[in-house]
């Protein structure tokens, strides 16, 4: 199945940097893009995405207005929040109104790409960053709209933190999963700098949240 792109930011510079590896993917396809607000309302009106890729800065009204409006008009149509602002407000605005999902512009292709994919099968996705910015609150209140993206982490690493929140140490870890107790060491690091937790007891609280403990 492909996933049917909208871009919508305001510089077409950044517009045509994403369209040609996105549409490289083979599962993608950049059908439209509009750089203001009023672009988009009207291109929507005529082609409706499976995504929207949504920039909070648009020339003429925000971003965080307009995904209300498609949230309400358009409710298949998911968005994905991508954008420069990195602060606590704006993610919590740009998901209370609609969106699935936040991209930095700083992150990596891969966490953009994942994200896409996360939203178009109905999931939620913030990149790592992101994350490290949001999970303390994410964790302390489950009944919030966003869900922590368990999606940044590969399936080994997956399992290593299941595993970890057994109480499993890393050279039982290494045992459990047939590899060397380093390596068990260095996805350990690599899972607490991907969601920006650093005790154990965070790692199983989070684990418990996303329901690895049950499987």
């Amino acid at each position: 199945m492909t996933i049917r792109l909208m871009l919508a930011d305001d510089h077409r510079m950044f517009r045509e940097a994403l369209r040609g590896p996105l549409s490289a993917e083979p599962d993608m396809e950049v059908i439209a893009e509009a750089g203001t607000g009023a672009e988009v309302r009207s291109v929507l009106a005529r082609t409706q995405p499976d995504v929207l890729l949504l920039d909070i800065a648009l020339p003429d009204v925000s971003g965080i207005e307009i995904a209300r409006e498609v949230t309400k008009r358009y409710p298949l149509v998911r968005i994905l929040a991508l954008s420069g602002h990195a602060d606590r407000i704006y993610v919590e605005e740009m998901l209370r109104s609609g969106a699935r999902g936040y991209v930095l512009k700083a992150a990596g292709g891969g966490e953009l790409i994942a994200g896409i994919r996360a939203v178009a099968s109905g999931r939620g996705f913030l990149c790592s960053e992101v994350t490290r910015l949001m999970m303390p609150q994410m964790i302390d209140d489950d009944t919030r709209s966003a869900t922590p993206p368990l999606s940044v982490l590969g399936k080994r690493e997956r399992e290593v933190l299941r595993l970890l929140a057994q109480g499993k140490r890393s050279a039982e870890i290494a045992a459990m999963l047939g590899i060397s107790s380093s390596t068990a060491d260095v996805h350990r690091r690599n899972i607490k700098r991907k969601l920006g937790l650093f005790t154990t007891a965070d790692l199983t609280r989070y684990a418990i949240h996303e329901g690895l403990c049950s499987s």
